[in-house]
């Protein structure tokens, strides 16, 4: 067996099990949350075990204790499979003393929401998980701390990367799946494409029982695809799939299928962030379409490293979805969410970091190169000027977040240049 690979999520989940009575980690199928989760059990029960599944299933019903009994931290993996476990749970908390006494995995969002009376409030901590983020996976340096950024006094930012163009390539593609960091490279590479089909044929249809067309699902994840980091309608999509000779779907059909991608964290949207301007704008306040690892979106689109190589404008986007999705595992360590902005003038800035105590940073996204780096900074700097800062705080930095730079630096006009092969929580 593979040695474990410490995650940021190791550090996060100790913390929620010493102020809370229960922990619940959702995320995508194959992100490492059960094996996460083993570090820190002292009890493992595993719900989804064939061998012992129907027996698991009627104790939830008839004899619910001896599921709950065991050292703990006890671990229930795929729990949402009996979701009356949730309530179960939630009681056993309230009539135990301390913390730390459950963990709780799950892959989907449970579809029998009927079975679950009590939110939880007060006995549960959440904590998402996603696919390894490049410093996780051992590919960033980390020498550009986004808690550093953040200080007040900040250390100079130094260091180097060592990704560079084909490797980026082959990063985006293969993913942040822990089981394939040890894999021979054309190995590694399918395993983005074995979660699709499983997605695909199984998964969405298994989260509540509704069959759906495993070839409209590929068609809608391809539309998702070629829209990631646009906020494009649900009609947009609709005539996208419609030019694909899938004419008898519906807005209805669009919005359910991707309501269930959305149960089993394949996509997660960035929503749109709302700061106060000194000018009257506009703001769009759609989401923003992502994939919740950039790999998927490979998949869907059929594409390889050298396909990338090859149309650097798709990269690009590919790379957007990369980036968002370490900025995302960066952000959870410092109670932050990540969103995007956009106005009717045309002003945007590709991710917002902020954090809850009022803090936040600015981020462009792009591939890498003087051109690109050069509109990333304009585009922040403008949208700093144009923040009211007699109601918000400025900006505790701008950055412009690159794919591809041997070292980060910090420009004239204060905006920092950093590859993703330095950044790290």
């Amino acid at each position: 067996m593979d040695a474990y690979k410490p995650r940021i999520a190791d550090q996060m989940l100790a913390a929620r099990l010493r102020r809370k009575g229960a922990v619940l980690i959702e995320g995508p199928k194959w992100c490492g949350k059960t094996t996460t989760a083993e570090q820190q059990a002292a009890s493992i029960l595993y719900m989804a075990d064939p061998i012992r599944k129907q027996q698991n299933l009627q104790a939830a019903k008839i004899n619910v204790g001896q599921l709950l009994s065991g050292d703990t931290p006890r671990l229930i993996d795929e729990w949402q499979i009996a979701p009356s476990l949730w309530d179960s749970v939630r009681f056993e908390v309230d009539h135990r003393k301390g913390y730390g006494h459950f963990i709780l995995t799950g892959s989907s969002v449970p579809p029998k929401a009927d079975e679950i009376f009590h939110s939880g409030t007060g006995r549960f901590a959440k904590l998402k998980m996603r696919t390894m983020s490049l410093y996780e996976s051992g590919e960033s340096t980390g020498t550009v701390s986004l808690a550093n950024l953040f200080a007040a006094e900040k250390r100079p930012i130094e260091g180097n990367s060592l990704i560079d163009i084909n490797r980026l390539a082959h990063l985006i593609c293969r993913g942040g799946w822990p089981g394939a960091l040890d894999m021979e490279e054309s190995d590694a590479l399918a395993q983005a494409y074995d979660y699709y089909d499983v997605v695909c044929n199984s998964d969405i249809s298994r989260i509540d029982d509704v069959q759906r067309d495993p070839q409209r699902v590929k068609l809608l994840m391809r539309s998702y695809a070629r829209h990631q980091g646009t906020m494009a309608t649900v009609g947009t999509i609709l005539a996208d799939l419609k030019a694909n000779e899938a004419s008898s779907l519906s807005d209805n059909t669009v919005y359910d299928y991707i309501k269930a991608l959305k149960k089993i964290f394949v996509i997660e949207d960035m929503p749109a962030w709302n700061p106060n301007l000194r000018s009257k704008t506009a703001i769009r306040t759609s989401d923003n379409h992502y994939f919740i690892d950039p790999s998927i979106a490979i998949a869907a689109l059929g594409a390889s490293p050298n396909d990338l190589l090859n149309d650097l404008e798709t990269m690009g986007l590919m790379f957007e979805t990369l980036a968002v999705r370490d900025l995302r595992v960066y952000a959870d360590t410092l109670d932050g969410q990540v969103y995007h902005y956009r106005d009717k003038k045309g002003l945007e800035c590709d991710a917002v970091i902020h954090l809850r105590n009022g803090s936040y940073g600015l981020v462009e996204i792009k591939l890498g190169g003087d051109d690109l780096i050069e509109a990333g900074a304009k585009s922040l700097t403008e949208l700093a000027a144009d923040i009211d800062t007699t109601r918000m705080k400025s900006p505790a930095f701008m950055m412009v977040l690159t794919g591809i730079g041997d070292f980060p630096y910090q420009r004239d006009d204060a905006v920092f240049v950093v590859p993703i092969g330095c950044l790290k929580a």
